[in-house]
């Protein structure tokens, strides 16, 4: 899919290239590098903006170069939120965390109910299915679920309050009226509705976006988008000098207040 995506969306150059190096290569750019005739090393040119999850070697790269060039945002460990009450199906909530679970040994699956029996029920499942899975995955999920926890609510707006505080990277909701509950939420990355929609199936089937806030971000932003590639610029043209006499006037008054008299005479120079 990616070669297609950069065809169409013309894409000019392909680096091979991986790690906190390519972050520094992409963001300073590098010569090429000649033996005789021969290019042993291929140029890459500096870039205005570098966005993308990685490794903590990667998210750390990018913290060092964020200002000589833009970035998405500084990604942490992948997690995933799921809020349930007493109709929800266990055996399914166990399989979703575990699947977070083994993502890193870092990743956090969090549980948030208001019914103790669905979160009983839940551990039991967890403890059960994640011993099925092959390694190295289980040992991952496994160190991943020693940092993991569940929360049990006095009720259902308690639930949506503590999801909000924790703004997760993924949230899932399985409760009954889960559209309901779901409308509100007001802090996360990306919103999975109902016990049909796992978090997986937006990874790799829907196409919703999997470039996610993560660590709380989701309190103030969102995920990678079109927007991260777009500016907001300015411009102001007066034609009429008339017209625009009031403008000038509130200007050298505000600049005279704030004592910057070069700011007021240089408005005083529009005056008619």
């Amino acid at each position: 899919h990616h070669p297609c995506s950069a065809h169409v969306a013309g894409a000019d150059i392909v680096l091979c290239v991986g790690g906190a190096q390519a972050i520094g290569s992409m963001a300073y750019g590098v010569d090429a590098k000649l033996e005789g005739d021969k290019e042993t090393i291929a140029s890459v040119p500096a870039c205005d903006v570098i966005v993308g999850p990685g490794n903590k070697w990667v998210t750390a790269a990018k913290s060092i170069v964020n200002g000589y060039c833009g970035i998405d945002m500084l990604a942490g460990p992948s997690e995933v939120l799921v809020i349930a009450d007493k109709t929800a199906n266990a055996e399914i909530i166990a399989a979703d965390l575990i699947a977070q679970a083994e993502h890193d040994v870092v990743a956090r699956a969090i549980l948030v109910s208001d019914d103790g029996g669905i979160v009983d029920a839940v551990n039991e499942e967890v403890s059960a299915q994640v011993n099925s899975l092959p390694e190295p995955n289980r040992s991952t999920a496994k160190e991943a679920l020693t940092q993991s926890f569940s929360i049990v609510c006095k009720d259902i707006d308690e639930c949506i309050s503590m999801s909000d505080k924790l703004a997760p990277e993924h949230l899932e909701i399985q409760t009954a009226n889960s559209q309901q509950v779901a409308d509100r939420c007001a802090n996360y990355g990306g919103l999975f509705i109902g016990t049909n929609c796992a978090e997986v199936l937006g990874d790799y089937g829907a196409g919703p976006n999997h470039t996610l806030p993560t660590g709380g971000t989701g309190r103030y932003t969102g995920g990678l988008s079109v927007f991260n590639f777009l500016r907001i610029r300015t411009w102001m043209r007066i034609d009429d000098k008339k017209e625009c006499q009031e403008m000038v006037e509130d200007s050298v008054r505000m600049a005279r207040l704030e004592g910057l008299e070069g700011h007021a005479r240089a408005a005083e120079k529009r005056r008619l």
